[in-house]
């Protein structure tokens, strides 16, 4: 009996070596996965940390009139635990995937093979640039003010259709004699065109010209593009100054939320009535709202700084629907009108159930 006893006693201890082992081996072990957490949640109606510490106004206002406001209106972010070079270990992982605050996701998903993280960080930053340029432009072009878009060429590939036609710095004006005033429309008019040649009217140093160019046809699993192979970039010209200061933060998903920051600058009263709102969503000038990434820690993220109504993508909302927190209502949203409409029935106290929500777009 006592040997019995024995025997059992010396398996045991193995176990829990061979298990201590095991868990110091997986705490050390490289994974392929980076864990996505709610970020800092920015007012864009307040103030945030500028270059030197001192509280600086998100969104400044030179030559046009400002009105006090209230309440808040919410971007959200999302932190990133791990990367190609520390990659959480199989511990954090487990503890994370038990939360639904965050969400355990591929490496390559954030950080793609060959890209440094001071590469995607300043990636992130040049989009973070363009989302706010867009977000003016879309402010603005809904206060009626002009903008005076152009689109630039910023680079020509070599051997691309483009090469010798186009060069850095050239604008483009018109396609096939119809005027452009976005790189959207841009692109739109050359997949239109279904790979046959496109006229492009360009101004380079002053003096117009056309060119012709015949796309080229790229595929990508069931997806078909038309490729002229050039960077592009909306130029602007506005008749104020609109002013974002926010550091540390990248990416184009607060471009929505900076959008309706600057029109609630601009406008009398309060765009939510005083209440406290949060949401995500990239923003073009034309005022078309976009899909963002982390839609859920983002939720999460509203909610804990006290945001009662959540703005979301109605593109992002298959991953919004049976995720949403205690305590937030979330509405869909896919234009920047559709977002004034619903601020205007949250700033009027009405009847907030007869908006869309990501519920009803999953039922479509």
């Amino acid at each position: 009996m006592d040997r019995t006893r024995s025997v059992k006693l010396g398996l045991g201890v193995w176990a829990l070596i061979v298990a201590l082992i095991a868990l110091v081996v997986l705490t050390f072990l490289p994974t392929p996965y980076v864990i996505q957490r709610p970020g800092p949640v920015y007012d864009t109606l307040g103030t945030a940390a500028g270059a030197d510490d001192e509280q600086v106004p998100l969104i400044k206002v030179e030559g046009a009139e400002t009105y006090e406001t209230a309440g808040t209106l919410d971007l959200t972010t999302v932190q990133v635990v791990g990367n190609r070079e520390r990659t959480p270990s199989w511990f954090e992982l487990a503890l994370a995937w038990t939360d639904p605050s965050r969400a355990v996701v591929p490496i390559e998903s954030v950080f793609p093979e060959g890209q440094t993280s001071e590469q995607r960080d300043e990636r992130n930053a040049t989009l973070m640039v363009d989302s706010q340029h867009e977000a003016t432009a879309a402010a603005l072009n809904e206060l009626g003010y002009d903008t005076g878009a152009a689109v630039a060429v910023v680079d020509v590939l070599d051997d691309a259709p483009a090469a010798g036609l186009l060069e850095p710095e050239d604008v483009i004006t018109a396609v096939d004699g119809t005027p452009v005033a976005s790189a959207k429309l841009l692109r739109e008019a050359i997949q239109d065109a279904g790979g046959d040649p496109v006229e492009l009217t360009v101004l380079r140093a002053g003096e117009e010209r056309t060119v012709d160019v015949t796309p080229e046809k790229h595929v990508e699993g069931d997806v078909t593009t038309w490729l002229i192979g050039v960077t592009l970039r909306t130029d602007y010209d506005f008749e104020i100054d609109v002013t974002i200061q926010l550091d540390n933060v990248g990416g184009p998903s607060a471009g929505m939320m900076f959008a309706l920051g600057i029109i609630d600058t601009l406008t009398p009263g309060e765009l939510n009535g005083g209440q406290n709102v949060a949401g995500t969503g990239t923003i073009e000038a034309d005022g078309t709202v976009g899909p963002i990434g982390g839609i859920r820690q983002k939720l999460y993220g509203a909610r804990d700084a006290g945001a009662e109504y959540f703005l979301a993508p109605e593109s992002n909302c298959d991953e919004v629907t049976g995720h949403v927190p205690d305590g937030l209502t979330v509405l869909s949203t896919s234009t920047l009108d559709e977002s004034l409409a619903a601020l205007e029935v949250i700033a009027n106290g009405g009847d907030v159930d007869s908006l869309p929500t990501c519920d009803a777009a999953a039922a479509k």
